[in-house]
């Protein structure tokens, strides 16, 4: 644990296996540290997998306006202002769609989101992935064919019912080949455009808020958390981190069921 740093401008924080506990709440002590934030003019800046909408329900509590990193970097919000939104290409949408249903007809169990900055579609009927896709995304609509509409797509989120580290060196390893594919959970892998990762979204508000990697805490969990660790000097693992993800980062934090991000910004801010 460093010193209490007294000029920190902006702190950034993963939600799922990182902030949020293990009811997949924030943690009642994180409600004062935000206020506390606020009063010294610290940005906090949710950043996640999860749909910005999502997002915004998780700290509908808080009377600001936050800004937020969601869909894996793909959308970027500063206080309510889209920042930006990296729209994939129309055609690799579809064949990405495509991919998922061949995967399945092999014997697969997997089910595809199309995210876009303003909502999400599903096209799987399935009750239980549809109640584990409204987690995640606050709008959602359920549509016959995802590949009937493929434009403004900035994210293609796949469930998978067994393996996604396994799904994503395998059957939908080629999707990976001109596009990000990474891992975001046991049972989720993401894909958006190359380049496109939560450190992209982070540099962008750094330069919105004119905050330097020296005066950034980011604290992370999982595989999708890598980039955006590498823009911080303060970067955080948690203690239930994934080893590669422990490995980047300079710093450890108790796990978030232990409500680490607490433990750590209280230290933090003195």
């Amino acid at each position: 644990m460093p010193e209490p740093a007294a000029d920190i401008g902006l702190v950034v924080c993963d939600m799922d296996g990182t902030l949020l506990d293990a009811d997949g709440l924030v943690p009642e002590g994180f409600w004062p540290l935000l206020h506390e934030m606020t009063a010294r003019g610290i940005a906090f800046v949710p950043a996640s997998g999860r749909q910005y909408q999502s997002l915004v329900r998780l700290f509908d509590r808080f009377p600001g306006t936050l800004s937020y990193v969601a869909e894996n970097g793909a959308v970027a919000v500063r206080e309510g202002e889209l920042l930006h939104a990296a729209a994939m290409d129309p055609d690799f949408v579809r064949c990405a769609v495509l991919a998922v249903r061949a995967a399945n007809d092999d014997g697969a169990r997997l089910r595809a989101i199309a995210c876009r900055a303003d909502g999400a579609s599903i096209e799987s009927a399935d009750p239980e992935f549809a109640a584990h896709a409204a987690t995640y995304c606050a709008v959602l609509h359920q549509v016959d064919d995802l590949t009937a509409d493929t434009d403004g797509v900035v994210k293609i989120a796949v469930y998978d019912f067994d393996d996604a580290a396994a799904t994503a060196n395998g059957v939908l390893a080629h999707l990976g080949d001109d596009h990000a594919l990474v891992v975001s959970g046991a049972h989720w892998l993401d894909i958006t455009g190359r380049g496109v990762h939560k450190g992209v979204g982070v540099r962008r508000l750094q330069e919105h808020f004119g905050v330097s990697a020296a005066r950034t805490v980011v604290f992370g969990d999982y595989l999708n958390d890598l980039e955006m660790l590498d823009a911080a000097d303060l970067s955080y693992a948690m203690d239930n981190a994934h080893p590669e993800v422990a490995a980047r980062a300079r710093f450890r934090a108790p796990s978030n069921v232990e409500h680490g991000v607490v433990t750590v910004l209280s230290e933090l801010l003195g």
